[in-house]
């Protein structure tokens, strides 16, 4: 789906559901605590990254307000409607050659569309002309746009697909027919083919056209936090943002390196199957909410990220490791960095000793002193407020204080 047209946060329902719980934590990912303590926020400890352009505020207060950090690197930047010269001459040549067939595909793109014709002094002959053509809306919202406008559509799917659009107009049949489509960031190759394969001449029009953003600043430390981990999940609101992600990767020479976070230790959330595909193309299996809207996109982290992690009982305590944060009998407890690689490292064989030389390794540039590793372990105990829960095995290295009481299993977190 296209950024910003099924991106609405749900304001009912974003929030708890009615108190009910599964398995020691309600609906909506928060996990309980005792009467006495606060209660954890289901993002309390996750750092996810935004790739947005449009409502990247938005998106990133819903998911502050639920405790992430986050971290907002726009891939994309829109060029302006009005100062679009491919979009002003395929206005002209729509008006000048009437259609068969024009699609709108997303509601902003065609209020954009109308009000760049407006704009141009060709308002009232593009309003003129797609009135008197077989008009199809891609949805309820694209319809919404089109009746502001004083229009009415011919059709449109109750499921929001361009899929069931195309069945319609195959099952019509297209030979010797000239379609318009709105296009809504970047090219439909599938739909495209499809048509012409039938025999229709189809004329895409660019109502917005994505473009690099002007500062590749913050995509490029987006790029650094999710191949060393520093995030649990970016989500994508456009196909063009993933796409762009992808592509600033490779220019980097670091492509392959985010495809394998992606695939095993960063979440890719998308708001839905079309933005998720530059990313399935490379095998990279992405999480949805069932909802194309922030609101759900937002839910499904609070959901999924919690579940991400393994409690494991450590001398009597409760411990959940988060991204950045570790939950202590249910309170939260920030890590540095240089702490959670060395708490991970030890929790992934809770209980076995792992050796000064390992821990070093998995230091992020902790070059070859191994004082580096009881400086991080003394500032780990202090940051987790229990210093028993790591013990120094005297000449070996360091070891979880894993009770044997609790049956726990050794796996990794």
């Amino acid at each position: 789906m296209d950024e910003g047209e099924h991106e609405h946060d749900e304001r009912r329902g974003d929030g708890a559901r009615h108190g009910e719980e599964d398995g020691g934590r309600q609906r909506d990912g928060r996990a309980r605590t005792g009467a006495a303590g606060p209660e954890v926020r289901p993002l309390d400890g996750f750092t996810v990254g935004v790739t947005a352009a449009r409502r990247a505020e938005e998106l990133g207060a819903l998911l502050e307000r639920r405790g992430a950090q986050v971290v907002h690197a726009p891939a994309l930047r829109i060029v302006p409607l009005p100062d679009d010269a491919e979009l002003l001459a395929a206005t002209k040549d729509l008006i000048d050659r009437a259609p068969d067939v024009v699609i709108a595909t997303t509601a902003i793109g065609f209020r954009g569309w109308i009000e760049a014709a407006e704009g141009w002094g060709l308002g009232a002959a593009l309003l003129t002309r797609l009135g008197a053509v077989e008009l199809l809306a891609r949805g309820p919202k694209v319809k919404g746009a089109i009746r502001a406008a004083g229009l009415t559509e011919t059709w449109s799917p109750a499921s929001e697909s361009l899929a069931e659009v195309l069945d319609r107009l195959l099952e019509e049949g297209v030979r010797g027919r000239r379609v318009v489509l709105q296009l809504h960031g970047e090219p439909l190759p599938g739909f495209v083919e499809s048509l012409r394969a039938g025999g229709a001449e189809v004329v895409g029009v660019p109502v917005y056209r994505w473009m690099p953003p002007a500062d590749i600043g913050p995509v490029d430390r987006l790029l650094d936090a999710a191949v060393t981990r520093g995030l649990d999940a970016v989500t994508f609101t456009s196909a063009p943002a993933a796409t762009s992600l992808l592509r600033r990767a490779e220019e980097r020479g670091m492509r392959d390196e985010l495809l394998h976070a992606l695939r095993h230790d960063v979440m890719p959330a998308c708001v839905g199957p079309v933005t998720a595909l530059p990313l399935e193309a490379h095998e990279v299996a992405t999480y949805q909410p069932e909802r194309f809207r922030l609101g759900p996109l937002v839910q499904l982290l609070c959901q999924e990220l919690p579940h991400r992690t393994r409690p494991l009982t450590i001398a009597g305590r409760r411990l959940e490791l988060r991204g950045q944060a570790v939950l202590v009998d249910g309170d939260l407890r920030p890590v540095p960095p240089a702490g959670m690689a060395l708490l991970r490292a030890l929790a992934r064989r809770p209980g076995w000793v792992v050796s000064r030389a390992d821990l070093l390794r998995a230091l992020p540039g902790a070059g070859r002193d191994e004082h580096a590793v009881e400086t991080a372990t003394a500032r780990l105990r202090s940051a987790l407020g229990a210093p028993k829960l790591i013990q120094t095995v005297v000449k070996r290295g360091y070891r979880l204080a894993l009770d044997p009481r609790v049956g726990a299993k050794y796996g990794d977190v």
